[in-house]
C-alpha cells in the first residue's frame, strides 16, 4: 500500500523545503537514476519497472558456485542537506519496503560514499521469512563519514541466493538525515555481518548434536554411519559427502530464542589449497577453501544417524529443494587438529530450528577441500558438535 495522496503531497512540500529526505515511490514507468550491479560470480541483474514498483531481477543460472551479490545503486546526496551530517547526533536513516521471491533469505543494506573504505561499517542483513506480504526494513547508520561534495550512495543487494533466477520487489526507498536521539528503533531486526563471537560462557544452554551422520551423492543407498580414520569417529565435508547435524531441544511448546546462536565444531583434519585467486581474480578467489553452513528445510525430518542414506533423507526429492540455498554462513576451518571453528547462527535462524521450520543443518565446501570435523559418538564427547543459546523465560 503506497501512502495516502495527501500525506503524499505533505511529504513532497516537506521534502523541498527541508531538503533532507528522499523517496523514490517507484510510481509510472521509471526507475531512473538507479544502477542495478552485480560482482564476484556471474549473476545477470537489471531493475524492472512494474505497476507501482520496482523488481530487481537477478538470473544466476550461469554460475556454478552460488558466490555472486546483486544491488541496486542510488547517489542520494542531490536530495539531502549534508550540512546536516557533521552534526555528530545526526545519521541517515534508510527505510525499504519490500517482498522477495523466495524465503526465507536475506537482504542487505548498505550506505557508502566514494571514500569509503570499510565497508562493512554501514552494512545491515535482514532476514526475510516470507514471500507473502510485503515486509519493512530498515537501517540508521553509526558515525557515517560522509561531508558536502560527497557522493552518499544507498544501497539494497542480495547476495548468494543460489542457482537460479530471483528477484526482489522495492515498493518504495527512503532516505532522510535523522537525529538519532529521536529515531525509533530500526525495523526488520538489523544483523551485521559476521558478527562478532559471543562469549561462549553467555550461553545458558550448551547442547550437543542428537544425530549427526553423512550423507554421498555417489553412494545414494549407503549409509556411512562407520566412517572413521581408524582413530576416531569422523564426519567429512567434501564435493560430494556432506554432513547433517540436528538437535533434540527442550521438550516445550513455544520455545524462543533470545538472540543468536552459536554453532561449535572441532577440526580432524583438513586438506585445502587451489590457486582460485590466479583463475578467479582477488575478489572471487579469496571466497574458496571454506565451508558452508546451511538450513535443512525438508526431507525426513527424522533420519536417523545409524542408517541415513542420501536417498532416504530426500525420500525422492532433489536434495537442492530440500535446502535454503541460501548459507548461514561460510568460513575457514580452524587447521589445526582439535581446533574449534565457531560460527554465528542469526536469531531468526536459531528461532526456525527451535520451533522445526528448520530441520537441522548441513555443511558443504566451498572449494576443493576435503575437511573432517568429530562426530558425536568420538569417545571424547567434548569434540561433538555442539550448539550454544539462550532461551526467554
Amino acid at each position: 500500500m503506497k501512502y495516502p495522496a495527501l500525506s503524499l503531497l505533505l511529504f513532497a512540500a516537506n521534502s523541498l523545503l527541508c531538503h533532507a529526505q528522499f523517496i523514490d515511490l517507484f510510481e509510472g514507468d521509471s526507475t531512473h537514476g538507479w544502477m542495478a550491479i552485480t560482482g564476484d560470480g556471474w549473476a545477470e541483474a537489471k531493475l524492472v519497472p512494474h505497476d507501482g514498483f520496482a523488481r530487481l531481477q537477478v538470473d544466476t543460472t550461469k554460475d556454478p558456485h552460488n558466490v555472486w551479490w546483486a544491488i541496486i545503486k542510488r547517489d542520494v546526496s542531490g536530495f539531502l542537506d549534508m550540512e546536516k551530517l557533521k552534526d555528530p547526533a545526526c545519521e541517515l536513516r534508510v527505510e525499504i519496503r519490500l517482498r522477495p521471491s523466495h524465503a526465507p533469505r536475506r537482504a542487505n543494506i548498505m550506505i557508502n560514499t566514494q571514500r569509503t573504505v570499510d565497508y562493512h561499517k554501514q552494512l545491515r542483513e535482514y532476514d526475510i521469512p516470507s514471500t507473502a506480504e510485503w515486509r519493512t526494513i530498515s537501517m540508521t547508520t553509526e558515525d557515517l563519514d560522509a561531508l558536502p561534495g560527497d557522493q552518499l550512495n544507498v544501497q539494497l543487494g542480495i547476495t548468494d541466493w543460489g542457482r537460479g533466477r530471483y528477484h526482489m520487489d522495492i515498493d518504495y526507498y527512503k532516505a532522510e538525515i535523522v537525529k538519532v536521539s529521536d529515531n525509533g528503533p530500526d525495523l526488520g531486526e538489523p544483523l551485521r555481518y559476521h558478527p562478532p563471537k559471543p562469549d561462549i560462557t553467555s550461553f545458558t544452554h550448551h547442547l550437543p548434536a542428537a544425530h549427526d551422520a553423512q550423507i554421498n551423492a555417489d553412494f545414494p543407498d549407503i549409509s556411512f554411519h562407520n566412517w572413521s580414520d581408524k582413530a576416531s569417529r569422523i564426519l567429512t565435508i567434501s564435493s560430494r559427502q556432506w554432513p547433517l547435524l540436528r538437535w533434540r531441544f527442550p521438550d516445550e511448546p513455544t520455545l524462543q530464542a533470545d538472540g543468536a546462536g552459536l554453532l561449535e565444531l572441532t577440526t580432524n583434519s583438513q586438506l585445502n589449497g587451489g590457486d582460485y585467486i590466479g583463475a578467479f581474480g582477488e575478489d572471487l578467489g579469496i571466497e574458496f577453501g571454506k565451508i558452508r553452513v546451511f538450513e535443512i528445510c525438508g526431507g525426513d525430518p527424522n533420519w536417523d544417524q545409524s542408517s541415513v542414506t542420501l536417498n532416504s533423507f530426500t525420500q525422492g526429492e532433489n536434495i537442492e529443494t530440500l535446502i535454503n540455498s541460501q548459507m548461514i554462513f561460510d568460513t575457514e576451518l580452524a587447521e589445526e587438529k582439535g581446533g574449534k571453528t565457531y560460527i554465528t547462527l542469526s536469531r531468526p535462524v536459531m528461532q526456525r530450528l527451535l520451533d522445526g521450520t528448520t530441520k537441522g543443518l548441513i555443511l558443504r565446501p566451498l572449494g576443493a577441500i576435503v575437511a573432517s570435523i568429530y562426530d558425536s559418538e568420538d569417545p571424547n564427547s567434548e569434540y561433538a558438535p555442539k550448539l550454544y543459546f539462550n532461551l526467554k523465560p
